[in-house]
């Protein structure tokens, strides 16, 4: 690709190609699959709101269409190929990416602020709790006992004082993730019985790291701008420069201009440029496509923003709000709630972005994967104004609740 100047269209394509987004869903999903996606993204961000799925889950379907949700805990706790560690916020990342993440351990804090009042003033109970793991083998914090004599202050500190020690040693490394409880909740265990010796013991410096770090998100991206790359690790944007001249000597990145940008760009010698994309998906609100949205809005012309904790009056779209990318433009978006008490896939909201013509039939169609992908048994649109009503003629047509 020897183009220096590239449209924003060139720029979407790139972008969705280096996410997954130019290829055909696979007709049987299998855990290399489902593997693949998280090691093409280079992170999979965690979040457990389930009002639709939690999140982490929905960025593979979204790429991969319905598979067996099982294949990713698979993947990252029986076959341990992944860890969940601190990168972009709370992740999944390649087992490989340990000693690249070591600054983050060595530089982490205790959550929340303030807390580390409790590592200062009761040092023997922290001491004792990670005793109680390397003893008993993995532990989450509800099977351990809180210490005598300490109030607990349940608002600041997660629930419970055994749960802020074992989150920080997590953080810290001493604790690895072994795997979740039925319920979703960490179980803990010592790193060295969870992350292979080759990786624990390889050390490099911060700035080798913060480098490679910086390639894989650049291949993620496939083309942005600085703050686009920093973003994908949670770097800051002032240490990013050095890193990126160095990847521009070694041929691993070109700097571009992009259509309308007022920023320099810089292209990953491995991005493609397909003649078209053909995407058909909705997005989970933590997906690394949209995760960025000072990129999304360069990008794609879309204004996002995740309100499910705003304010009810104060909302604009909605609480759990999905965009639906369909080609290579994010054309809707839709309000979610998987209510599963009547099995069905609500539509609260649904709204079409401006100058779009269309996209309810195909938006229709991927409404009803997803709610077969729930296990429910259709989708209703309960909103009826606008775009939200030609969406349910178009489920209708479908055969879908409407």
């Amino acid at each position: 690709m020897g183009l220096d100047s590239i449209s924003l269209a060139e720029a979407r394509r790139l972008a969705l190609a280096a996410q997954g987004f130019d290829r055909p869903r696979p007709r049987r999903v299998t855990a290399r699959d489902v593997g693949g996606v998280i090691r093409k993204l280079g992170l999979l961000q965690i979040d457990y709101v389930n009002v639709v799925a939690p999140a982490h889950y929905v960025v593979p379907f979204s790429r991969l269409g319905p598979y067996d949700r099982r294949l990713l805990d698979e993947v990252v706790y029986r076959k341990r190929e992944f860890i969940e560690h601190w990168a972009h916020e709370a992740s999944i990342v390649p087992m490989e990416l340990w000693p690249y993440l070591q600054h983050r351990r060595e530089s982490h804090r205790v959550r929340p602020w303030g807390a580390e009042a409790l590592f200062e003033q009761h040092p023997a109970y922290v001491d004792w709790l990670v005793g109680q793991i390397r003893d008993r083998g993995p532990l989450c914090a509800d099977e351990l006992p809180e210490p005598e004599g300490v109030p607990r202050r349940v608002n600041s500190w997660f629930g419970s004082i055994p749960k802020v020690v074992l989150e920080a040693h997590w953080g810290f490394g001493t604790l690895a993730v072994a795997h979740r409880s039925p319920n979703s909740v960490r179980v803990y265990d010592l790193v060295e019985r969870i992350i292979p010796e080759t990786h624990r013991e390889r050390t490099m410096t911060p700035a080798a790291a913060k480098q490679e770090l910086l390639r894989i998100a650049a291949r993620g991206c496939g083309i942005g701008a600085p703050d686009d790359f920093a973003d994908y690790f949670r770097m800051p944007v002032r240490e990013v420069g050095p890193h990126l001249r160095d990847l521009v000597e070694c041929g691993e990145l070109r700097q571009v201009s992009v259509e309308g940008w007022k920023r320099p760009a810089f292209l990953h010698r491995d991005a493609k440029l397909p003649p078209k994309v053909e995407a058909c998906a909705l997005l989970a609100p933590f997906d690394p496509l949209i995760c960025y949205r000072p990129r999304l809005l360069r990008l794609f012309g879309f204004e996002y923003r995740f309100e499910i904790f705003v304010p009810a009056a104060k909302r604009k779209w909605g609480v759990y709000v999905l965009p639906f990318v369909l080609g290579d433009r994010l054309v809707a978006r839709v309000d979610l709630k998987a209510e599963r008490s009547r099995s069905e896939l609500q539509v609260l909201a649904a709204n079409v972005e401006s100058g779009v013509a269309g996209g309810e039939q195909e938006l229709a169609a991927e409404l009803q994967t997803l709610a077969r992908w729930l296990g429910l048994d259709g989708v209703k649109v309960v909103s009826r104004t606008g775009f939200a009503r030609r969406l349910a003629g178009a489920l209708r047509c479908e055969g879908g609740k409407a």
